[in-house]
Parts: structure tokens; sequence; C-alpha cells
């Protein structure tokens, strides 16, 4: 019995290390989901909360490290990018959007998707 209660908080922090990778991008944006593009590798997904706006660009197929991109730009600002070789996702990026539209784009591999101008 002892040896188990011992053993008890690795096997809880190897269930937290195991979940950590199925976080859903909703858990990483804050706010509510405004957008979704899709695109044939991927789907870029805008979350917009009162004074934030937030994206993140989810591979369909996780698995081998592959170029992935994500982009916001709030309008009359600088677009915030995150860009590398993921195997899940790029970002979330996040830009201060209070009464402001905002423009993102993402890509997976060699697929792109972006949504212009939302949220005048």
């Amino acid at each position: 019995m002892a040896a188990f209660l011992l053993a008890l908080p690795v096997l809880a922090a190897a269930g937290l290390v195991l979940g950590a990778g199925e976080a859903t991008a909703a858990a990483l944006c804050p706010g509510r989901l405004v957008k979704t593009v899709t695109f044939s590798t991927g789907s870029l997904q805008v979350y917009k909360s009162r004074a934030y706006a937030c994206a993140v660009t989810v591979a369909k197929k996780p698995g081998a490290r592959r170029e992935m991109k994500v982009s916001l730009q709030p309008r009359g600002g600088r677009a915030v990018v995150d860009q590398g070789k993921f195997t899940t996702r790029a970002g979330p990026v996040r830009v201060h959007a209070l009464n402001r539209c905002v423009r993102a784009s993402g890509s997976v591999g060699g697929s792109a998707g972006s949504t212009g101008w939302i949220g005048c």
C-alpha cells in the first residue's frame, strides 16, 4: 500500500504530461471563437475577448515536424507572427484589439488560409 501511495504522484504527473498534447485551441486562446478557416492540411482559428484577439493554426494530422505559421494583425498595427517547424500547431499569438478589426492567416506545409478583416 505504501508503494502505491508513493507511486501515485508519479503516475499523476505522467498523465498530465500525456494530456498536455491534447490541449485544444480553445484552452490556448481566451475568449469566444469568432472565425474558423479550414484548408487542406489544417485550420486557422481566431478568438476574441473584450480587449484582445488570439489566433492559432492547428494541423489536421499532427505528426512529423513541418513548416507552420500563424499571423495576427490589428488594423493600424503590426502583425504578430509565430512560425517554424512544429508537429501540432503554431501559436497562439495575441494582439490588443479593443474596438479594432483584425486579420489572420495561417499555413501548414504548403497549404494556407486567411480571414481578411474581421470584427469591424
